[in-house]
């Protein structure tokens, strides 16, 4: 009977990584397939006009105004952000949303 157990022991690494082979690669088919299905989903959700994100916040009141005045140069970006009630770096992007939206 020793004999048996000994001769199993040695088998017992080979049949570990056959079993965690099989196991990953079950697991590497079911993420592909996982991310096959979320963009048939996604495709079909932009298909029907479906926007994706946060809706944006609308502009403030006095953005043009702060914006023409940042500008000309008569108040700095960080003096204009702060009138709106937005970071610097918001202002900046909305700015050019809105130049971009002159433009047109």
């Amino acid at each position: 009977m020793k004999i048996y157990c000994h001769k199993m022991t040695h088998y017992r690494p080979f049949l570990s990584d056959v079993v965690l082979q099989v196991l990953s690669f079950v697991a590497e088919n079911e993420r592909t397939n996982i991310r096959q299905r979320q963009a048939e989903g996604i495709a079909a959700a932009k298909a029907k006009g479906i926007r994706f994100g946060r809706p944006p916040k609308p502009l403030p009141e006095n953005f043009h105004n702060c914006y023409q005045r940042w500008k000309q140069g008569d108040i700095t970006g960080t003096a204009a952000a702060k009138e709106c009630g937005m970071s610097l770096a918001t202002f900046r992007y909305r700015a050019e949303i809105y130049e971009n939206a002159k433009l047109l």
